[in-house]
């Protein structure tokens, strides 16, 4: 499996970003996973990659949850859809959710940068499928 260099986890769930984050680290996806909360803090910290600062790794990945507070995963999605194209091309955009309910799938088909969904948290197949379809 391909290691990537950066993952960006958000997700408002202690629980979840435990999980993945110990999943991940353990089949060495990533050498730097980084978490953020919501989607307000992702969006600073993408602000923050993009603008080139050595302290926020541009995201190979980034896993975001549907529902989280502060700035929920369709708030961030549409700030997300400014990014320049070439910034966003560098980047897989998966979604994560524990209730993958029909409006919050219909709704994910109005952001071509959402490549896929999963159900949390991630497990070890996710991970492989993830790195053999996307890496």
């Amino acid at each position: 499996m391909k290691s990537l260099n950066t993952i960006l986890l958000i997700d408002d769930d202690e629980t979840t970003n435990y999980l993945n984050h110990r999943l991940l680290t353990r089949l060495e996806l990533a050498s730097d996973i980084r978490v953020v909360t919501n989607g307000e803090e992702a969006l600073n910290y993408l602000r923050h990659a993009f603008g080139g600062n050595e302290d926020y790794p541009y995201p190979d990945l980034i896993l975001v949850d549907i529902k989280m507070s502060v700035m929920d995963g369709f708030e961030f999605l549409e700030e997300y859809q400014n990014y320049p194209k070439e910034q966003k091309d560098k980047t897989v955009l998966l979604m994560l959710t524990s209730s993958a309910s029909f409006y919050d799938l219909e709704k994910l088909k109005q952001f071509p940068d959402v490549r896929q969904h999963y159900s949390k948290p991630l497990t070890e197949a996710d991970v492989r499928e993830i790195a053999n379809t996307y890496f």
